[in-house]
């Protein structure tokens, strides 16, 4: 087991250098996407499935709270938590719809869909970045080796793995390092800045 342990540690640790160290260029230019958004009075729509779900409604608390200073909320929504609204969607029309029609009613031209899929070709994610690209949305994704979401998203990061795991891992990991910077632009001077 110690073994085992180890390891999982030594290619989770592998996994985020080679993610994080081939992509500087492209966290950053996230974060500029994402203080834009709410510097300018627009909002960050997140979703996804599964662990992906989960990580969606994780990063949006650390923007409506707070992540690391104290500072004003700022405005981020996880698409993934209406069960009223997203088994209406998934009854009436189909489970591919269920992130579309949320965009469709609550996303505004210069807002950011941010679509979290594992294998990048999640039905339902790939119709929410579609549907917010056609409405004027920015789109950011997160993926593991690239899939649908690559060709639709204005930005994506990728994980270079095919281990579920392992990119689920990553992804909360890069979307704690956006906070940071979005925090640390926004509120260069920490909590009286938010005043």
């Amino acid at each position: 087991m110690q073994h085992l342990i180890t390891t999982i540690l030594e290619d989770s640790v592998r996994t985020k250098r080679q993610a994080i160290e081939t992509q500087l260029d492209t966290l950053i230019a996230a974060a500029d996407m994402l203080v834009t958004c709410i510097a300018s009075g627009h909002k960050i729509l997140l979703f996804g499935n599964g662990g992906s779900a989960a990580d969606a409604q994780h990063i949006a608390a650390e923007f409506v709270n707070r992540f690391q200073i104290e500072r004003r909320p700022l405005p981020a929504l996880a698409m993934t938590t209406d069960t009223s609204v997203i088994t209406s969607i998934g009854n009436d029309y189909d489970f591919d719809q269920i992130f579309a029609k949320q965009i469709q009613a609550l996303g505004q031209r210069d807002d950011v869909a941010w679509g979290i899929s594992t294998s990048g070709n999640s039905p339902n994610v790939v119709a929410g970045l579609a549907a917010a690209r056609e409405q004027g949305l920015r789109c950011l994704g997160m993926t593991g080796q690239g899939g649908r979401i690559k060709d639709i998203s204005d930005l994506t990061l990728t994980v270079p793995t095919a281990t579920t795991a392992r990119v689920q891992e990553t992804h909360i990991l890069m979307g704690h390092m956006l906070c940071q910077m979005v925090d640390q632009i926004l509120f260069p001077h920490g909590a009286e800045a938010s005043l």
